[in-house]
């Protein structure tokens, strides 16, 4: 079974409670693996990414560049099981170009490391994250708006859909028109989202307060206008 804990490419939205344990059970009785793709969570929901927030844990984990500070690499780990089946241990034979390139390496060491030795990261990122989402997701209510916002940590999503968003069903109902129209009125106004509707936001540790505090100010003009309330 693989997923994304946090599900990130189809806009933000998290998981419900009891479900990715419900995701350990079963696999767990039946013997099959259980992978998480923490590309977009790892060392951004904690330091131990996605399953260290929920307290849930898969046999792999496959990570992206995040592990290389930003530089092109991925890499995958999990239990020594597993790990044993991939060479020069056992009979599976895995390589790529950037697998162990010291650029990367280096870039990821140094990364990792500050993240470990500066826990305040990440209370800055939920405090902003908190922020960001209670002021558009007032605003939303305030107006009656027929959208919602779902956010995790510093990922978001504002999804144009007058229900809760809470699987690929929901999120495939949403006005991408809409959308687009909001996208295009942020991005004139400095303030760059993703330009697909199917994919979460994030802000980071180098925003300040008055950023966050401009980014929700500009996001909620921007409702404004796509829904006809605008100057």
């Amino acid at each position: 079974v693989i997923c994304e804990p946090v599900v990130g490419n189809m806009g933000c939205v998290a998981p419900v409670e009891g479900f990715l344990q419900g995701l350990r059970d079963l696999c767990t009785r039946n013997n099959a693996v259980l992978i998480f793709d923490e590309v977009m969570t790892g060392f951004r929901l904690s330091l131990g990414g996605a399953q260290e927030r929920f307290g849930v844990m898969p046999d792999l984990t496959t990570l992206g560049k995040v592990i290389g500070g930003g530089l092109p690499v991925g890499a995958y780990g999990g239990s020594a099981e597993l790990m044993k089946v991939v060479a020069p241990v056992g009979p599976m034979y895995q390589a790529g170009t950037l697998s162990g390139n010291p650029l990367g390496m280096a870039a990821g060491l140094a990364q990792l490391g500050f993240l470990r030795d500066h826990p305040d990261v990440y209370t800055k990122l939920e405090k902003d994250g908190d922020t960001l989402a209670n002021a558009v997701t007032s605003h939303i209510r305030e107006k009656g708006y027929p959208c919602t916002h779902n956010h995790v940590g510093s990922m978001g999503t504002v999804f144009f859909h007058e229900s809760s968003v809470n699987s690929w069903d929901d999120a495939a109902r949403c006005d991408t028109a809409r959308f687009a129209k909001w996208f295009w009125y942020l991005m004139e106004r400095g303030v760059y989202m993703p330009c697909a509707q199917f994919e979460a936001y994030f802000h980071s540790n180098a925003h300040d307060v008055e950023q966050i505090e401009e980014t929700a100010r500009v996001m909620c003009e921007g409702l404004d206008h796509v829904f006809g309330n605008g100057s």
